[in-house]
Protein backbone atom coordinates (compact mmCIF):
# COMPACT_ATOMS: atom_id res chain seq x y z
CA UNK A 1 0.00 0.00 0.00
CA UNK A 2 1.01 3.44 -0.33
CA UNK A 3 0.01 6.71 0.68
CA UNK A 4 -1.26 9.37 -0.90
CA UNK A 5 -1.93 12.81 0.84
CA UNK A 6 -3.00 15.67 -1.23
CA UNK A 7 -2.08 19.08 0.75
CA UNK A 8 -4.58 21.29 2.50
CA UNK A 9 -5.90 24.06 1.27
CA UNK A 10 -3.68 26.54 4.24
CA UNK A 11 -0.59 24.76 2.94
CA UNK A 12 -0.72 25.53 -0.57
CA UNK A 13 -3.54 27.95 -2.61
CA UNK A 14 -3.44 26.81 -5.64
CA UNK A 15 -2.77 22.85 -5.81
CA UNK A 16 -1.18 21.27 -9.37
CA UNK A 17 -3.43 18.35 -10.21
CA UNK A 18 -2.19 14.73 -8.93
CA UNK A 19 -1.67 11.75 -9.93
CA UNK A 20 -2.69 8.49 -8.14
CA UNK A 21 0.03 8.30 -6.27
CA UNK A 22 0.52 11.82 -5.38
CA UNK A 23 3.16 13.47 -7.55
CA UNK A 24 2.78 16.44 -10.21
CA UNK A 25 4.04 14.93 -13.26
CA UNK A 26 4.11 18.84 -14.61
CA UNK A 27 7.08 19.44 -11.82
CA UNK A 28 9.26 16.21 -12.22
CA UNK A 29 9.22 17.25 -16.16
CA UNK A 30 10.23 20.32 -15.32
CA UNK A 31 12.88 19.59 -12.95
CA UNK A 32 13.91 16.35 -15.64
CA UNK A 33 14.55 19.58 -18.99
CA UNK A 34 16.44 21.53 -16.25
CA UNK A 35 18.46 18.78 -15.83
CA UNK A 36 19.44 18.12 -19.32
CA UNK A 37 19.96 22.00 -19.74
CA UNK A 38 22.42 21.76 -17.39
CA UNK A 39 24.15 19.38 -18.80
CA UNK A 40 24.43 20.35 -21.97
CA UNK A 41 25.60 24.21 -20.55
CA UNK A 42 28.64 22.56 -18.54
CA UNK A 43 29.88 20.83 -21.63
CA UNK A 44 32.68 23.56 -22.99
CA UNK A 45 31.59 24.94 -26.27
CA UNK A 46 29.08 22.79 -27.12
CA UNK A 47 26.65 23.34 -30.21
CA UNK A 48 24.06 21.20 -28.00
CA UNK A 49 23.66 24.74 -25.24
CA UNK A 50 21.92 26.62 -27.71
CA UNK A 51 19.01 24.28 -27.03
CA UNK A 52 18.92 26.27 -23.56
CA UNK A 53 17.90 28.93 -22.37
CA UNK A 54 21.53 30.34 -21.46
CA UNK A 55 21.89 32.03 -24.80
CA UNK A 56 18.65 33.62 -24.73
CA UNK A 57 18.38 35.59 -21.88
CA UNK A 58 20.21 36.49 -18.52
CA UNK A 59 19.20 33.46 -16.84
CA UNK A 60 19.72 29.35 -16.91
CA UNK A 61 18.07 25.97 -16.24
CA UNK A 62 20.23 26.60 -12.55
CA UNK A 63 17.14 29.62 -11.52
CA UNK A 64 14.61 26.78 -12.82
CA UNK A 65 15.50 24.16 -11.35
CA UNK A 66 16.04 25.80 -7.52
CA UNK A 67 12.94 27.61 -8.28
CA UNK A 68 11.16 24.05 -8.87
CA UNK A 69 13.17 22.27 -5.99
CA UNK A 70 11.48 24.59 -2.97
CA UNK A 71 7.91 24.63 -5.46
CA UNK A 72 8.87 20.82 -4.67
CA UNK A 73 9.71 20.87 -1.09
CA UNK A 74 6.75 22.93 -0.17
CA UNK A 75 4.49 19.99 -1.85
CA UNK A 76 6.13 17.56 -0.56
CA UNK A 77 6.63 18.27 3.31
CA UNK A 78 3.26 20.27 3.38
CA UNK A 79 1.90 16.90 2.69
CA UNK A 80 3.91 15.22 5.46
CA UNK A 81 2.84 17.90 7.34
CA UNK A 82 -0.74 17.95 7.35
CA UNK A 83 -0.92 14.20 7.79
CA UNK A 84 1.86 13.36 9.75
CA UNK A 85 2.47 16.37 11.86
CA UNK A 86 5.66 18.56 12.51
CA UNK A 87 7.56 15.00 13.69
CA UNK A 88 7.36 13.49 10.55
CA UNK A 89 8.44 16.67 8.87
CA UNK A 90 11.45 16.76 10.68
CA UNK A 91 12.50 13.19 10.31
CA UNK A 92 12.02 13.83 6.77
CA UNK A 93 13.69 16.74 6.21
CA UNK A 94 17.11 15.29 7.99
CA UNK A 95 16.79 12.29 6.20
CA UNK A 96 16.54 13.61 3.14
CA UNK A 97 19.36 16.03 3.91
CA UNK A 98 21.60 13.21 4.78
CA UNK A 99 20.96 11.97 1.42
CA UNK A 100 22.24 14.54 -0.24
CA UNK A 101 25.09 15.11 1.83
CA UNK A 102 25.97 11.65 1.08
CA UNK A 103 25.67 11.94 -2.31
CA UNK A 104 27.83 15.08 -2.67
CA UNK A 105 30.44 13.13 -0.91
CA UNK A 106 30.44 10.26 -3.07
CA UNK A 107 30.29 12.31 -5.94
CA UNK A 108 33.35 14.26 -5.17
CA UNK A 109 34.99 10.86 -4.81
CA UNK A 110 33.81 9.94 -8.20
CA UNK A 111 35.00 13.45 -9.56
CA UNK A 112 38.59 12.50 -8.41
CA UNK A 113 38.89 9.17 -9.58
CA UNK A 114 37.66 10.00 -13.21
CA UNK A 115 40.47 12.55 -13.81
CA UNK A 116 43.00 10.65 -11.85
CA UNK A 117 41.92 7.74 -14.53
CA UNK A 118 41.83 10.23 -17.01
CA UNK A 119 45.62 11.11 -16.73
CA UNK A 120 45.27 13.83 -13.98
CA UNK A 121 46.87 17.14 -14.95
CA UNK A 122 44.23 17.16 -18.47
CA UNK A 123 41.25 17.60 -16.43
CA UNK A 124 41.80 18.62 -13.25
CA UNK A 125 42.04 22.37 -13.48
CA UNK A 126 38.89 22.57 -15.64
CA UNK A 127 37.16 20.27 -12.45
CA UNK A 128 38.68 21.66 -9.69
CA UNK A 129 39.99 18.40 -8.79
CA UNK A 130 43.77 18.99 -8.51
CA UNK A 131 43.72 20.35 -4.96
CA UNK A 132 41.92 17.31 -4.57
CA UNK A 133 44.55 15.05 -6.15
CA UNK A 134 47.65 17.00 -4.03
CA UNK A 135 46.09 17.33 -0.81
CA UNK A 136 43.50 14.66 -0.50
CA UNK A 137 43.25 14.49 3.38
CA UNK A 138 42.72 18.15 3.88
CA UNK A 139 40.37 18.45 0.90
CA UNK A 140 38.15 15.95 1.60
CA UNK A 141 38.12 17.65 5.25
CA UNK A 142 36.73 20.40 3.75
CA UNK A 143 33.80 18.89 1.90
CA UNK A 144 32.75 17.12 4.70
CA UNK A 145 32.20 20.39 6.09
CA UNK A 146 31.11 21.46 2.48
CA UNK A 147 33.67 24.01 1.36
CA UNK A 148 35.45 22.18 -1.30
CA UNK A 149 32.92 21.11 -4.09
CA UNK A 150 34.37 20.30 -7.59
CA UNK A 151 32.96 21.76 -10.47
CA UNK A 152 29.47 21.71 -11.51
CA UNK A 153 28.70 20.02 -7.87
CA UNK A 154 28.06 23.63 -6.26
CA UNK A 155 24.76 23.07 -6.17
CA UNK A 156 24.45 19.52 -3.59
CA UNK A 157 25.52 21.36 -0.51
CA UNK A 158 23.04 23.94 -1.11
CA UNK A 159 20.43 21.25 -0.99
CA UNK A 160 21.85 19.92 1.68
CA UNK A 161 21.27 23.07 3.88
CA UNK A 162 17.96 23.65 2.34
CA UNK A 163 16.49 20.46 3.21
CA UNK A 164 18.68 20.62 6.51
CA UNK A 165 16.25 24.18 7.70
CA UNK A 166 13.35 23.67 5.66
CA UNK A 167 11.34 22.38 8.64
CA UNK A 168 11.46 25.96 10.28
CA UNK A 169 10.97 27.66 6.80
CA UNK A 170 7.81 25.84 6.69
CA UNK A 171 6.58 26.95 9.72
CA UNK A 172 7.91 30.38 8.73
CA UNK A 173 5.57 30.28 5.89
CA UNK A 174 2.31 28.67 6.80
CA UNK A 175 2.27 31.40 9.51
CA UNK A 176 3.65 34.90 7.87
CA UNK A 177 4.26 33.66 4.31
CA UNK A 178 5.00 37.59 3.25
CA UNK A 179 7.14 38.07 6.36
CA UNK A 180 9.20 35.16 5.36
CA UNK A 181 9.16 36.28 1.80
CA UNK A 182 10.34 39.71 2.89
CA UNK A 183 13.24 38.58 5.25
CA UNK A 184 14.24 36.33 2.16
CA UNK A 185 14.23 39.76 0.09
CA UNK A 186 16.52 41.38 2.91
CA UNK A 187 19.07 38.72 2.86
CA UNK A 188 19.33 38.83 -0.65
CA UNK A 189 19.50 42.24 -1.05
CA UNK A 190 22.42 42.56 1.98
CA UNK A 191 24.36 40.32 0.18
CA UNK A 192 24.87 42.69 -3.05
CA UNK A 193 25.19 45.28 -0.63
CA UNK A 194 27.42 43.95 1.46
CA UNK A 195 28.91 41.31 -0.25
CA UNK A 196 28.42 38.44 2.43
CA UNK A 197 28.91 34.60 1.94
CA UNK A 198 29.51 31.37 3.37
CA UNK A 199 32.81 30.29 3.69
CA UNK A 200 34.53 28.31 1.03
CA UNK A 201 38.13 26.86 0.53
CA UNK A 202 40.41 26.94 -1.10
CA UNK A 203 39.70 30.56 -2.94
CA UNK A 204 36.36 31.59 -1.14
CA UNK A 205 34.29 31.12 -4.14
CA UNK A 206 30.65 29.96 -4.00
CA UNK A 207 29.66 28.85 -7.95
CA UNK A 208 25.57 29.50 -6.06
CA UNK A 209 26.29 31.70 -2.67
CA UNK A 210 23.69 30.30 -0.57
CA UNK A 211 22.33 33.84 0.81
CA UNK A 212 21.63 34.89 -2.41
CA UNK A 213 20.09 31.46 -3.93
CA UNK A 214 17.87 30.59 -1.42
CA UNK A 215 15.62 33.35 -2.79
CA UNK A 216 14.34 31.15 -5.16
CA UNK A 217 13.58 28.32 -2.91
CA UNK A 218 12.04 30.52 -0.48
CA UNK A 219 9.85 31.68 -3.67
CA UNK A 220 8.93 28.55 -5.04
CA UNK A 221 7.43 27.56 -1.53
CA UNK A 222 5.90 30.94 -1.11
CA UNK A 223 4.27 30.56 -4.48
CA UNK A 224 2.54 27.27 -3.15
CA UNK A 225 1.59 28.45 -0.43
CA UNK A 226 0.26 31.69 -1.72
CA UNK A 227 -0.84 30.93 -5.13
CA UNK A 228 -4.12 31.50 -5.24
CA UNK A 229 -3.88 35.12 -3.96
CA UNK A 230 -0.71 35.89 -6.48
CA UNK A 231 -2.06 34.32 -9.63
CA UNK A 232 -4.53 37.02 -10.09
CA UNK A 233 -1.79 39.25 -10.49
CA UNK A 234 0.41 36.81 -12.40
CA UNK A 235 -1.89 36.42 -15.30
CA UNK A 236 -2.90 40.13 -15.45
CA UNK A 237 -2.06 41.74 -18.49
CA UNK A 238 -0.33 44.72 -16.02
CA UNK A 239 2.47 42.40 -15.09
CA UNK A 240 2.78 40.55 -18.68
CA UNK A 241 4.04 43.70 -20.76
CA UNK A 242 6.84 44.53 -18.86
CA UNK A 243 7.70 41.04 -18.92
CA UNK A 244 7.50 40.15 -22.35
CA UNK A 245 9.33 43.67 -22.71
CA UNK A 246 12.32 42.75 -20.40
CA UNK A 247 12.32 39.21 -22.43
CA UNK A 248 12.49 40.83 -25.49
CA UNK A 249 15.64 43.30 -24.35
CA UNK A 250 17.26 40.56 -22.68
CA UNK A 251 17.64 38.68 -25.27
CA UNK A 252 18.73 41.52 -27.93
CA UNK A 253 21.55 41.98 -25.13
CA UNK A 254 22.39 38.19 -25.08
CA UNK A 255 22.43 37.66 -28.34
CA UNK A 256 24.76 40.72 -28.81
CA UNK A 257 27.42 38.89 -26.62
CA UNK A 258 27.76 36.14 -29.01
CA UNK A 259 26.85 37.94 -32.38
CA UNK A 260 29.49 40.26 -33.52
CA UNK A 261 27.22 42.10 -36.31
CA UNK A 262 24.47 42.49 -33.45
CA UNK A 263 26.90 43.89 -31.06
CA UNK A 264 27.53 47.04 -32.99
CA UNK A 265 24.21 47.95 -32.81
CA UNK A 266 23.38 47.86 -29.15
CA UNK A 267 25.15 50.99 -26.79
CA UNK A 268 28.12 50.45 -25.32
CA UNK A 269 27.04 51.80 -22.05
CA UNK A 270 23.82 48.94 -22.36
CA UNK A 271 26.17 46.53 -22.52
CA UNK A 272 28.29 46.90 -19.70
CA UNK A 273 25.39 47.63 -18.18
CA UNK A 274 24.65 44.08 -18.09
CA UNK A 275 27.74 42.33 -18.80
CA UNK A 276 28.77 39.99 -17.22
CA UNK A 277 25.58 38.89 -14.95
CA UNK A 278 26.67 37.85 -11.45
CA UNK A 279 25.64 34.31 -11.33
CA UNK A 280 27.34 33.71 -8.04
CA UNK A 281 24.94 36.17 -6.02
CA UNK A 282 21.71 36.22 -8.71
CA UNK A 283 22.43 39.23 -10.46
CA UNK A 284 19.14 41.03 -10.26
CA UNK A 285 18.95 40.78 -13.92
CA UNK A 286 19.01 37.14 -13.47
CA UNK A 287 16.25 37.20 -11.22
CA UNK A 288 13.93 39.64 -12.95
CA UNK A 289 14.53 37.39 -16.27
CA UNK A 290 13.55 34.01 -14.73
CA UNK A 291 10.58 36.21 -13.22
CA UNK A 292 9.73 37.36 -16.38
CA UNK A 293 10.04 33.45 -17.85
CA UNK A 294 7.43 32.54 -15.06
CA UNK A 295 5.30 35.02 -15.53
CA UNK A 296 4.73 34.23 -19.51
CA UNK A 297 4.77 30.54 -18.40
CA UNK A 298 1.78 30.72 -16.72
CA UNK A 299 0.20 32.80 -19.41
CA UNK A 300 1.12 30.67 -22.29
CA UNK A 301 1.79 27.21 -20.80
CA UNK A 302 -1.40 25.69 -19.48
CA UNK A 303 -1.49 22.36 -17.36
CA UNK A 304 -1.94 20.60 -20.43
CA UNK A 305 -1.62 16.67 -19.43
CA UNK A 306 -1.82 15.52 -23.48
CA UNK A 307 1.95 16.88 -23.94
CA UNK A 308 3.11 14.67 -20.77
CA UNK A 309 2.60 11.44 -22.30
CA UNK A 310 4.69 11.93 -25.94
CA UNK A 311 8.17 10.02 -25.59
CA UNK A 312 10.43 13.20 -24.69
CA UNK A 313 8.23 14.26 -21.91
CA UNK A 314 8.00 10.97 -20.58
CA UNK A 315 11.44 10.81 -20.37
CA UNK A 316 12.03 14.04 -18.80
CA UNK A 317 9.30 12.97 -16.07
CA UNK A 318 11.65 9.80 -14.93
CA UNK A 319 14.87 12.17 -14.84
CA UNK A 320 12.85 14.98 -13.02
CA UNK A 321 11.60 11.85 -10.79
CA UNK A 322 14.97 10.77 -9.60
CA UNK A 323 16.47 14.41 -9.65
CA UNK A 324 19.45 13.59 -7.45
CA UNK A 325 21.42 10.44 -8.87
CA UNK A 326 20.74 11.95 -12.29
CA UNK A 327 21.97 15.42 -11.51
CA UNK A 328 25.36 13.36 -10.19
CA UNK A 329 25.19 11.32 -13.65
CA UNK A 330 25.13 14.55 -15.40
CA UNK A 331 28.44 15.97 -13.80
CA UNK A 332 30.11 12.61 -14.47
CA UNK A 333 28.95 12.98 -17.67
CA UNK A 334 30.05 16.66 -18.26
CA UNK A 335 33.42 15.28 -17.66
CA UNK A 336 33.52 12.61 -19.85
CA UNK A 337 32.60 13.95 -22.49
CA UNK A 338 34.90 17.07 -22.10
CA UNK A 339 37.65 13.92 -22.02
CA UNK A 340 36.56 12.77 -25.17
CA UNK A 341 36.53 15.95 -26.89
CA UNK A 342 39.89 16.21 -25.95
CA UNK A 343 40.94 13.06 -26.79
CA UNK A 344 38.74 12.28 -30.02
CA UNK A 345 37.01 15.89 -31.68
CA UNK A 346 35.86 18.75 -30.78
CA UNK A 347 33.70 18.90 -34.20
CA UNK A 348 30.57 19.50 -34.86
CA UNK A 349 29.70 16.20 -35.01
CA UNK A 350 30.72 14.86 -31.83
CA UNK A 351 29.31 17.63 -30.31
CA UNK A 352 25.89 16.79 -31.31
CA UNK A 353 26.57 12.86 -30.29
CA UNK A 354 27.66 13.63 -26.79
CA UNK A 355 24.79 15.92 -26.33
CA UNK A 356 22.39 13.20 -27.38
CA UNK A 357 24.15 10.69 -26.20
CA UNK A 358 24.50 11.80 -22.44
CA UNK A 359 20.76 12.78 -22.58
CA UNK A 360 19.74 9.03 -23.46
CA UNK A 361 22.22 7.81 -21.00
CA UNK A 362 20.45 10.30 -18.38
CA UNK A 363 17.22 8.95 -19.64
CA UNK A 364 18.13 5.07 -19.33
CA UNK A 365 19.27 5.46 -16.14
CA UNK A 366 16.17 6.88 -14.83
CA UNK A 367 14.11 4.19 -16.24
CA UNK A 368 16.17 1.41 -14.57
CA UNK A 369 16.06 3.14 -11.45
CA UNK A 370 12.63 3.87 -11.71
CA UNK A 371 11.75 -0.27 -12.74
CA UNK A 372 14.32 -1.23 -9.65
CA UNK A 373 11.89 1.26 -7.44
CA UNK A 374 8.47 -0.86 -8.55
CA UNK A 375 8.20 -3.97 -6.01
CA UNK A 376 5.93 -6.57 -7.50
CA UNK A 377 3.08 -7.70 -5.22
CA UNK A 378 1.47 -11.28 -4.95
CA UNK A 379 -1.70 -10.01 -4.34
CA UNK A 380 -3.32 -6.49 -5.85
CA UNK A 381 -3.08 -3.96 -3.07
CA UNK A 382 -6.20 -3.09 -1.11
CA UNK A 383 -7.35 0.58 -2.37
CA UNK A 384 -8.69 2.48 0.81
CA UNK A 385 -8.65 5.89 -0.26
CA UNK A 386 -9.96 8.05 2.60
CA UNK A 387 -10.82 11.48 2.02
CA UNK A 388 -10.41 14.25 4.73
CA UNK A 389 -12.15 17.68 5.02
CA UNK A 390 -11.31 20.10 7.99
CA UNK A 391 -11.39 23.34 8.73
CA UNK A 392 -8.33 24.86 10.27
CA UNK A 393 -7.58 25.74 14.26
CA UNK A 394 -5.51 28.57 14.66
CA UNK A 395 -2.63 25.87 15.81
CA UNK A 396 -2.25 24.81 12.22
CA UNK A 397 -2.52 21.50 13.15
CA UNK A 398 -5.82 20.86 14.09
CA UNK A 399 -6.41 18.21 12.00
CA UNK A 400 -3.41 16.13 13.04
CA UNK A 401 -5.02 14.30 16.19
CA UNK A 402 -8.61 13.47 15.08
CA UNK A 403 -6.92 12.28 12.09
CA UNK A 404 -4.72 9.78 14.09
CA UNK A 405 -7.32 8.77 16.14
CA UNK A 406 -9.35 7.48 12.91
CA UNK A 407 -6.08 5.52 11.92
CA UNK A 408 -5.84 3.81 15.48
CA UNK A 409 -9.67 2.99 14.78
CA UNK A 410 -9.07 1.40 11.71
CA UNK A 411 -6.12 -0.63 12.90
CA UNK A 412 -8.58 -1.57 15.70
CA UNK A 413 -10.84 -2.83 13.27
CA UNK A 414 -7.43 -5.05 11.05
CA UNK A 415 -5.79 -2.50 9.02
CA UNK A 416 -2.74 -3.23 10.27
CA UNK A 417 0.24 -5.47 9.35
CA UNK A 418 2.11 -2.28 7.36
CA UNK A 419 -1.41 -1.43 5.60
CA UNK A 420 -1.07 2.16 5.40
CA UNK A 421 -4.50 3.93 3.59
CA UNK A 422 -4.42 6.57 1.23
CA UNK A 423 -5.37 9.60 2.98
CA UNK A 424 -6.09 13.22 0.91
CA UNK A 425 -6.31 15.77 2.90
CA UNK A 426 -7.62 18.96 1.95
CA UNK A 427 -9.37 22.11 4.59
CA UNK A 428 -12.32 24.49 4.25
CA UNK A 429 -10.35 26.95 5.91
CA UNK A 430 -13.54 28.13 8.13
CA UNK A 431 -15.57 29.03 4.97
CA UNK A 432 -18.80 27.30 5.85
CA UNK A 433 -20.20 27.96 2.16
CA UNK A 434 -17.69 25.34 1.24
CA UNK A 435 -18.62 22.19 2.96
CA UNK A 436 -21.60 20.95 0.93
CA UNK A 437 -19.15 21.25 -1.76
CA UNK A 438 -16.81 19.13 -0.12
CA UNK A 439 -19.93 16.60 0.86
CA UNK A 440 -20.97 16.87 -3.23
CA UNK A 441 -17.19 15.73 -4.28
CA UNK A 442 -16.89 12.78 -1.45
CA UNK A 443 -20.54 11.86 -2.86
CA UNK A 444 -18.92 11.84 -6.38
CA UNK A 445 -16.16 9.58 -5.57
CA UNK A 446 -18.79 7.26 -4.21
CA UNK A 447 -17.36 7.03 -1.03
CA UNK A 448 -18.64 4.21 1.07
CA UNK A 449 -18.30 5.68 4.64
CA UNK A 450 -17.96 9.41 5.51
CA UNK A 451 -17.28 10.22 8.98
CA UNK A 452 -17.78 13.90 11.07
CA UNK A 453 -17.18 15.92 13.94
CA UNK A 454 -19.38 16.84 16.01
CA UNK A 455 -20.78 20.05 14.60
CA UNK A 456 -19.76 22.35 17.79
CA UNK A 457 -16.36 20.95 17.41
CA UNK A 458 -13.26 23.09 16.71
CA UNK A 459 -12.42 20.43 13.72
CA UNK A 460 -15.12 19.42 11.08
CA UNK A 461 -14.11 15.77 9.45
CA UNK A 462 -15.62 14.28 6.08
CA UNK A 463 -13.72 11.40 5.36
CA UNK A 464 -13.95 8.64 2.45
CA UNK A 465 -13.10 4.94 2.34
CA UNK A 466 -13.78 3.31 -0.71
Amino acid sequence: MHDRTAIPKPVAGALPEFTANGRDLRIDACRGIALWCIFLDHVPNNIGSWLTPRNYGFSDAAEVFMFVSGVTCALAYGKVWSCEGWTSVIRRTLRRSWDIYVAFLLLTLACAVLVYLAGGDRLADESNTRILLDQPGATLAHAAILQYRPVNTDVLPIFVLLHLLFAPLLWLLLRMPNVTLGASLALYALVHIFGWSMPAWPNGHWAFNPLAWQLLVVLGAWMIIEGERVRPWLTSRTALVPAVLYLVFSLVIALSWRIKPLEALIPQGLTKLAYPTDKSNLDPLRLLHFLALAIVAVWFVPPNRQALTTAVMRGAILCGKHSLPIFCLGVLLTLASLLALLDISEGLAMQITLSVGGVLTMIVAATLLNLMNIKPSSKPPLALPMGVRAQQGASGTAGWRPLQAFRRALREFGWAGGKIPIVDCQFAERQSHRVPLLADELLRLKADVIAASPQGHSDRFDTRLA
